[in-house]
């Protein structure tokens, strides 16, 4: 009778370990977050949640989250997050190219135009970012820069399936991603 208590008892201890760990490692995320609200309280409840989150990442989990909050209406508060990273002495162009494809989403083309142009300075030769800054320049309109950029990225790599499928498209008026 005394093992069969401890067991039980160890067994609860065990159980309650086991449901502690859990909601360890499912972070401050839960259905509670959202469930019955309004639908812009649930989307601004899971992004309070998301915060902590993308502050403890890097670049470009950071980038990730000002997108939300730029393209949801709050414009500062991204836009200070697209700064502060921006601002990193370690930025690389893959933090640049991620900024303009929000500036592009907004219809910001005068924000985003420069920094594709950045991303261009510091990666002259990589053919997946020739490739989608050419469509980004296409599907503002400048055909000329875009087949120049779409030229140099058939030269870098004149077998990219994925790169050929993204010119095609741009072309047939689908927006770039």
């Amino acid at each position: 009778m005394k093992k069969a208590r401890i067991g039980a008892t160890l067994g609860v201890f065990v159980l309650g370990l086991a449901a502690g760990v859990w909601a360890a490692k499912s972070g401050p995320l839960s259905a509670a977050l959202f469930s019955g609200k309004p639908t812009k309280d649930a989307g601004h409840a899971v992004l309070a949640a998301a915060q902590g989150m993308a502050e403890k990442s890097g670049s470009w989990e950071r980038i990730a989250y000002g997108r939300v909050l730029y393209l949801s209406g709050d414009k500062a508060g991204g836009q200070a997050i697209f700064d502060q990273v921006l601002a990193d002495k370690k930025v690389k162009a893959g933090d640049d190219f991620r900024v303009a494809k929000i500036y592009f989403e907004a219809g910001e083309w005068d924000k985003a135009r420069p920094l594709f142009d950045k991303v261009l300075e510091l990666e002259p030769k990589d053919e997946d970012w020739l490739a989608e800054i050419g469509s980004y320049y296409l599907a503002k309109g400048d055909r000329a820069k875009a087949e120049e950029l779409f030229t140099r990225s058939f030269t870098e790599d004149p077998d990219n399936l994925y790169n050929s499928l993204r010119i095609a498209a741009t072309y047939l008026g689908i927006k770039p991603d």
